[in-house]
C-alpha cells in the first residue's frame, strides 16, 4: 500500500492497484482487518490514483 500511495506514474499505480485490493479482500475475508477499513482503504487509494496526471 505504501509503495502505491508513493507511486506518482498513472500507469504503474493503476497496474498495483487491483493486486493491492486483492491482498485488502484476502485480509478482510480472514478478519485480519475489519470489512469497513477495507473498503475505505480500497476507496482512498482508488481516488489516489484517479487523481494522477
Amino acid at each position: 500500500m505504501k509503495v502505491l500511495r508513493n507511486e506518482e506514474d498513472k500507469s504503474v499505480a493503476e497496474a498495483q492497484l487491483p493486486k493491492v485490493i486483492s491482498l485488502l479482500d484476502k485480509l478482510a475475508k480472514k478478519n485480519i482487518i475489519h470489512k469497513n477499513k477495507a473498503a475505505n482503504l480500497k476507496s482512498k487509494l482508488t481516488k489516489h490514483v484517479n487523481k494522477l496526471g
